[in-house]
């Protein structure tokens, strides 16, 4: 596309995102290098946006990049526009009662007695259960949510001992649940409160394998809010430091903890220390079983590969994540909902190659294994409406027809 002349500046307007992107850095005086570290990317990072290969980002990080380059957001966005539809979450029908539970406080004793810590702990493995089967997982869940919140939260007050602890323990795993549940919805308040109430729960409990799980969950959601490496690391291995490596639980926990590591240090390109933790996670999945994967948190194996996917995705080399892809074995991974997600990060990669045949193929295949998976993911909302109207003449339809079918405007 021709550029346009900008009489202001006297200068050709960029016609593309890249090309604004790369215009404003220049005219900001800094390198790549600086750029990536001011707004927690690498290098790679930027030179990936500037080149095309990766697409527009969301729009908290847009706003970072115009602070940055001190530029409006429209000088980075100019006749893209940004669809509110795509760039917002989508809420989820069962938001507003599970809202409701999460702000309703009983401030006077229940009338019933409260039951019994391992009733509660029955009904989480279900609502577990629910979440990583077939179907609508979030819908499911929805419904189990209010009630077993209230429950847990009045056992919690009214046993006392080792049954209150084993309850509190009970009540951080729902917060979990609802953590995520409330993830790409549109009330990051409650994500934080969910987050902060599962790691108080845990505390309670004295328990290092409750507050290892909430150190997962904690750590996964700030690292999609862009939060600060440094402190998702210094959680990861505080929690860590409780766990024993000689019980199988612990071990699980232990390497969980090791790859939410790897993760936050791959997610700001430092590759280095990303692949040092990531190695010790793969050592803990090995000393476990190639078989075994943790009940409910899916640690093992197959996970511990799949995320390897994320890493090189994270780092910008959509090669080798394919290289990775091409090895998976997602019969391993024993979730719907994470084999959805680990088949989007697939999609991402031949995205990042500008390959929109295989990222359509693949997008319908989350979608066919997990709905509620792809729906709600936040990549697949930014990805669909770019690739109906720009993308290959021969996905264009099948993007478009997957946009609407997910409830994504194009």
């Amino acid at each position: 596309m021709p550029e346009q002349y900008d009489p202001v500046r006297q200068t050709p307007t960029p016609q593309t995102f890249a090309q604004r992107a790369r215009t404003a850095r220049d005219r900001a005086g800094l390198t790549r290098p600086v750029a990536g570290g001011l707004v927690g990317r690498s290098p790679e990072w930027i030179k990936g946006i500037e080149s095309g290969a990766i697409g527009m980002p969301r729009l908290p990080m847009l706003i970072r990049l115009a602070a940055l380059y001190e530029c409006d957001v429209a000088d980075l966005t100019g006749d893209d526009r940004i669809a509110a539809a795509t760039y917002t979450k989508s809420a989820h029908s069962g938001l507003p009662a599970v809202k409701r539970a999460l702000t309703t406080y009983r401030l006077t004793p229940a009338d019933v007695e409260p039951q019994s810590a391992e009733v509660l702990h029955a009904r989480v493995r279900q609502a577990w259960r629910l979440w990583h089967g077939d179907g609508d997982h979030r819908s499911r869940v929805a419904r189990l949510l209010p009630d077993l919140l209230a429950d847990t939260q009045h056992a919690s007050r009214a046993l006392e001992g080792v049954d209150r602890r084993s309850a509190l323990v009970a009540q951080a795993q729902t917060y979990h649940l609802a953590q995520l549940f409330l993830a790409f919805q549109p009330a990051p308040e409650l994500v934080m409160m969910t987050g902060d109430r599962s790691m108080t729960a845990a505390q309670d409990a004295d328990s290092p394998r409750a507050i290892a799980g909430a150190a997962w969950y904690m750590n996964h959601f700030y690292r999609d809010a862009n939060e600060a490496a440094d402190a998702r690391v210094e959680l990861a291995e505080q929690a860590a430091s409780l766990l024993r490596q000689d019980d199988e639980g612990e071990l699980a926990r232990w390497g969980l903890l090791q790859l939410a590591v790897a993760l936050s240090f791959a997610k700001v390109g430092r590759a280095g220390l990303a692949w040092r933790y990531w190695d010790r996670a793969n050592d803990a999945a090995g000393r476990l079983g190639e078989d075994y994967a943790h009940p409910w948190l899916i640690f093992g194996r197959g996970v511990v590969n799949a995320y390897a996917l994320t890493m090189h995705n994270d780092l910008v080399q959509p090669g080798k994540a394919l290289e990775v892809a091409a090895a998976l074995d997602l019969d391993t991974v024993p979730s719907q909902t994470r084999r959805s997600y680990h088949l989007i990060e697939m999609a991402r990669a031949h995205g990042l190659r500008g390959e929109g045949v295989a990222t359509v193929a693949l997008l319908q295949k989350a979608r066919a294994t997990s709905p509620e998976t792809v729906r709600f993911n936040m990549h697949t909302r930014m990805v669909l409406p770019e690739l109906a109207r720009t993308g290959p003449r021969t996905v264009r339809a099948d993007a478009r027809s997957l946009a609407l079918e997910l409830g994504i405007a194009v």
